[in-house]
């Protein structure tokens, strides 16, 4: 009878925890209370353009900075319903500069060197043309690489974990404010 009892129990715990996730989840998606595909920004804004980031940084990877400007811009065409343009009236403007590129020690290990760290910095300007203001933000991230690399495969090695993470991190930061 015990037995009987609990495994009721148990079964009736079961249902209302399905039926719970169910309701939340319809609930989320169907009032589209949060939204997880697009990225959040004002609804005045329709185009964007985004010109080509710059490398004005004192050591110059050639590949950064177009491999940079088309992961942006991939990814604002992806996961916005912004309309990419090339067009200088555009709603908002992105325009960017590499600012540092530059290798350090970042790991000694029995008076040796074990880890190197490339550190990779990005400034990014949006001119909004619809409320007639500009914003600016800074974006850095740190490669870590085995010390027994020369820089040159360091590179190679790490060329899309950098595009890949710079663009998220520029990207976050764009649609973070909204």
């Amino acid at each position: 009878m015990i037995l009987k009892s609990r495994i009721a129990n148990k079964r009736n715990y079961t249902a209302l925890t399905v039926s719970m996730l169910f309701f939340v989840g319809f609930i989320i998606t169907g009032c589209k209370i949060y939204k997880f595909n697009d990225a959040s920004f004002p609804t005045n804004i329709k185009t964007v353009k985004v010109n080509i980031i710059e490398n004005r940084a004192s050591y110059v990877n050639p590949q950064l900075s177009p491999r940079l400007t088309d992961k942006l811009r991939q990814k604002l065409t992806s996961q916005t319903k912004l309309k990419q343009t090339n067009d200088d009236r555009a709603d908002w403007v992105i325009s960017g500069t590499i600012t540092s590129y530059s290798f350090s020690t970042s790991g000694i290990s029995q008076q040796q060197v074990a880890t190197n760290r490339l550190n990779v910095a990005v400034h990014i300007s949006v001119n909004d043309q619809v409320e007639n203001k500009t914003n600016e933000y800074d974006v850095s991230r740190n490669f870590d690489f085995a010390a027994n690399l020369s820089f040159q495969q360091a590179e190679a090695s790490l060329g899309d974990k950098i595009i890949t993470g710079l663009t998220d991190d520029i990207f976050n930061r764009l649609f973070s404010t909204w």
